[in-house]
């Protein structure tokens, strides 16, 4: 079996961000990398994503550099995949990012297991007096993508 892989242009790159749901993000800290599963919606060039505190919001926090990956499988044994470069940005509820916030879940919320992999915790997690989910988006600042098919 002979596999040719091919580079895709920017637009195609985010037209499956636009169609795609799932991938994963990696982040950085003192040059340990670390990489989560995540779902988000890709809208006018940010991926938005929903999560609880944790290892990954620390480390976002602390380096707003960050890039995720998405994969697409085609009938045949091929795929596409696509990598963003972005930053990490915060959408509290309490400051004039709560638009961005409010759209974020507007997109989100459209699937119905939108919040699982960002609220999932493999630990108990104790009662807080108000929740402490985080809505945030990553801006992308560049976007490369490739496709491999079968050539046989």
């Amino acid at each position: 079996m002979t596999i040719e892989l091919t580079e895709i242009n920017p637009g195609e790159c985010y037209r499956i961000l636009e169609n795609e749901r799932f991938g994963h993000l990696a982040c950085c800290k003192d040059g340990q990398p670390y990489v989560a599963a995540i779902y988000f919606a890709f809208s006018s060039g940010i991926a938005y994503s929903f999560t609880m505190p944790g290892k990954k919001l620390d480390w976002m926090r602390g380096n707003h550099k960050v890039c995720l990956h998405v994969e697409q499988r085609s009938s045949g044994g091929g795929w596409t995949s696509v990598v963003v470069e972005g930053r990490f940005e915060e959408f509290p509820d309490s400051d004039a990012r709560g638009s961005e916030r409010l759209h974020a879940w507007s997109l989100l919320q459209k699937y119905s297991d939108w919040w699982e992999i960002g609220s999932m915790k493999p630990h108990e997690v104790p009662m807080l007096d108000g929740s402490p989910h985080v809505f945030y988006g990553i801006l992308v600042t560049a976007v490369t993508g490739r496709r491999a098919v079968r050539a046989d």
